[in-house]
């Protein structure tokens, strides 16, 4: 499973302590997350010690190349579109939004674990 990543989601496992890898693979098994650049520009611009950490665990995914007049919910869709994959995210806007785009939506529930609707 292809899920891309908002930045609320990356940020989650440092605020919540879950372990995003681990949950991700009990849900899909074999996965890859990508990261649209976007969200990397986001979290840079957050720079909070939280956004370190979150930079650091997305050096580990694909990076996505956006075009540079898109806002990061927009290049999430995007990507997501592109690719064929889930997006992830807790922001309930973003989510509705993917829904009526017809995508898979990963989120997190219960602050302890993550739920994925919409997989075909």
């Amino acid at each position: 499973m292809k899920v891309v990543a908002d930045t609320n989601f990356l940020l989650m496992p440092f605020q919540f302590k879950i372990n995003l890898d681990a949950e991700l693979r009990r849900l899909f098994g074999k996965y890859e997350v990508y990261v649209p650049s976007a969200v990397l520009e986001e979290l840079e611009n957050i720079g909070a010690t939280d956004a370190k950490a979150a930079l650091k665990l997305a050096s580990r995914y694909r990076v996505v190349k956006c075009p540079e007049c898109m806002e990061a919910d927009e290049c999430v869709l995007w990507v997501a579109k592109s690719i064929g994959g889930a997006v992830m995210t807790n922001d309930k806007v973003l989510r509705e939004w993917a829904r009526r785009e017809g995508l898979a939506v990963v989120y997190m529930r219960g602050k302890s674990h993550l739920v994925c609707d919409g997989v075909q």
